[in-house]
């Protein structure tokens, strides 16, 4: 069984041929939609390039139980998930909030 706890053993198996099919696999079973935003009621769509212009990076195939503990479900479509950025960052842990002063009231007055 193959391990991807470094870097570069990562890299070697995100830019591996068997991971490209499955990915896109993937996009077309989410219907290259994030279904993180899907099950909320929204829509968040993979962009389209234009010409002469690099594509922007909208979603990302995500592993639910990640390469590095479970590298037995690394090429398995099940494991699989399509999410927009947004929501691949908030699950991976990467959000950058900025951070907003509170909004308390002067005043704690009844109204009537």
């Amino acid at each position: 069984m193959r391990e991807y706890k470094t870097k570069e053993q990562k890299k070697k198996f995100y830019r591996s041929k068997e991971w490209e099919a499955l990915r896109q696999l993937a996009l077309i079973r989410d219907n290259y939609e994030c279904q993180h935003c899907k099950r909320d009621g929204g829509v968040t769509v993979d962009s389209i390039k234009s010409p002469g212009q690099r594509k922007g990076i909208v979603l990302n195939v995500d592993h639910k139980y990640p390469i590095e503990f479970y590298p037995q479900l690394a090429l398995v479509l099940d494991n699989l998930e399509t999410l927009c950025v947004n929501h691949h960052n908030i699950k991976e842990g990467r959000t950058f909030d900025k951070i907003r002063p509170s909004k308390k009231k002067k005043w704690n007055d009844e109204r009537w």
